[in-house]
Order: structure tokens, then sequence, then C-alpha cells
């Protein structure tokens, strides 16, 4: 791709124009009824014309040099076969506010980014800052905590990154649980068995495993026990070598229930924990939770990394981080 500087109007206005090599990937970019180009012009309040391979924006200096690099960064997403949603757009802008961090997002927006997680099904990249920050901090630390509000892909990059490291041999096993905590309602009121009464618990995790593993595999390897997925009450007495071990919903653990999983650590192996401090379903709430008394405890540590999320990194739907702003302010 190639950009043509267009002649700057009266006062701070600029203009720049992009050239696209490969027309038929336009469609992708731009989005049904140019969707994309819509929600560029309204977050960073450029104004975009597209003719053929052309690209025009208007705006402020900094207006236009963010949106150039978000659809540089957008194209060649493309080109390396990722899907183009709103999502994305705006993650993209999010990072293309942050240009120095460590070279993760570099000034060449259309080269491949160093920190990604190849799975059997898709290649996974940072789509925040703290996304970026918390890959790294998978592949460099023992244990990690990850602290932060619902989507902001916290789980889901574990268990990516557990996956990888399962292809490769890295490690032998992977163990996922969370606490089985009633949020209103009684499990014994569920219908079924105990296996029953809880797997709706563990949902998100195997929607995670399933994303990133073909279905059958994700069979196969639970009934060999590759991949293990139970409540925490089930990781009593046991040490977990070899191992990628995930907590998920860890707010919800006690500080008892926080020590016997963390002490369940095993040679070779690599444990996350991960929680939304501020979403505790204990009867005591969040003076209660063993996951806010671990991170007093234990932050600092040698081989113990914290990584943190807010509302500006959540990666659902738009609307879901103004949500979680609105409930608990912007850097909660």
């Amino acid at each position: 791709m190639s950009r043509k500087p267009l002649p700057a109007r009266a006062g701070e206005r600029s203009r720049v124009e992009l050239v696209f090599e490969k027309p038929q990937m336009l469609a992708h970019l731009f989005g049904q009824y140019d969707r994309n180009l819509v929600a560029l012009e309204n977050r960073l309040g450029v104004y975009i014309t597209a003719r053929g391979n052309r690209v025009g924006l208007e705006g402020t200096a900094e207006q236009v040099a963010m949106a150039r690099d978000v659809l540089n960064d957008l194209y060649a997403r493309i080109g390396r076969g990722e899907e183009v949603d709103t999502g994305l757009v705006d993650a993209s802008i999010a990072m293309a506010a942050e240009p120095t961090l460590d070279g993760i997002v570099s000034a060449e927006r259309s080269s491949p980014p160093p920190i990604m997680i190849r799975t059997r099904k898709k290649t996974i990249v940072p789509r925040t800052p703290a996304q970026a920050h918390y890959m790294k901090e998978l592949v460099s630390n023992d244990m990690i905590f990850a602290l932060g509000p619902a989507g902001t892909g916290k789980t889901y990059l574990a268990v990516a990154q557990a996956v990888a490291q399962l292809i490769t041999g890295s490690v032998q096993r992977l163990i996922l649980s969370r606490p089985a905590v009633e949020a209103g309602e009684r499990l014994g009121f569920l219908p079924g068995d105990m296996k029953e009464k809880v797997d709706p618990y563990l949902r998100p995790l195997y929607d995670a495993l399933y994303d990133c593993l073909p279905a059958e595999q994700v069979e196969r390897r639970i009934a060999s026990g590759e991949i293990e997925i139970a409540p925490i009450a089930f990781m009593r007495g046991r040490t977990l070598g070899d191992a990628f071990v995930i907590l998920d919903e860890a707010q919800n653990t006690t500080p008892a229930q926080m020590k016997m999983f963390l002490t369940r650590f095993g040679q070779n192996s690599r444990m996350v924990i991960c929680g939304d401090p501020n979403q505790v379903d204990l009867p005591g709430g969040v003076a209660a939770s063993g996951l806010a008394d671990a991170v007093r405890r234990l932050e600092g540590l040698e081989s113990i990394a914290m990584s943190r999320f807010t509302a500006a990194d959540v990666v659902r739907h738009p609307i879901v981080g103004r949500i979680v702003e609105a409930y608990e302010g912007p850097d909660a």
C-alpha cells in the first residue's frame, strides 16, 4: 500500500489519500454499508471519502494520522485472513493511540505484530495495549494474575496460550477450573447429577476451548485426560506438574480456597488466575474474596505478574465497555 499526500487546506486541517493495492479486499475493510468507515468517522472525528481503491482522509493532523494507521492495520489484518468487525475497529483505534508500547504497536502498522498466539483454528493478536502486555506476561512468568472486568480477554487469551503450549508439547496437561459459586441461585435446585449441575458454571471455559481447537480434538483430549475442566474443589490434595493451569472467576474463591489452589503449583507448570475484583458473588462481598487477599499478599514477588485491565480494554461489543464504565467508573 502506498499513500500520496493531498494539498492541505488553510488552518490546521490535513488531508491524506491512501491507495490500496488490492481492491478486492476493500469490501471487508469498509464493512457492510461502509459501517467500519462510519465507525472511524464517529470515533476519530475525520471525514472519509472512498473512490475506487483510493480513500481520502480529512481532519486535524492527529486525527488523520490515527485514521491512516487504523486503516493500514485493518488492511494488513485482512491480508492475514483475520475477520474485521466493529469490535476490531475499536480495538485498532485503541492500539493506534499507544504507538510506542515496546515496539508491539509500531509505526509500520502493516507489519505482523511480534506477539501472537497460534492455535489449531486461529492466530490471535492483541487488540489493546493491555492485552499486548498480558500476552507478554503469559510467556515470561510462572504465575499471572489477570484482573479486570468482563470482556477484556483475560480467560480467552489464557486458554489460547494454554492450547498453544499443549500443541507444541511445552506442557502435558491443560487444567481449567473455577469455583461453582451461586450468583443468586442454588446448585441443589438445578436438575441432574453433580456434573450436570456444575457444567453450566464451566461453560465459558468450554467455549474458549472450542474456539481454539476443533471439536473432535477437544473431546478426544478431554477423554484422554490431557484437558481437564473441573470445579476448584477437585484440586484439593493434588500437585499440578507439567501443566498449564487456569483458574477463572477467581474473585469467588475464599482465601482458604485460593491458598489451596495456588499451592497446587508443580514443576514445569504455569498458572493463570483470572478474575474481576469488583464482581464478587460471595456472601461477604469483596472483603471475603480470596483474589483480593492473594493480590495483596503476592504482588511484587519474583515470577508472579499482575496484569490489570479496565473498561477501556473491553473487546466485546462497544456497549459492554460503556456499561462497565457506568457501573464502576473509567478506571475501576
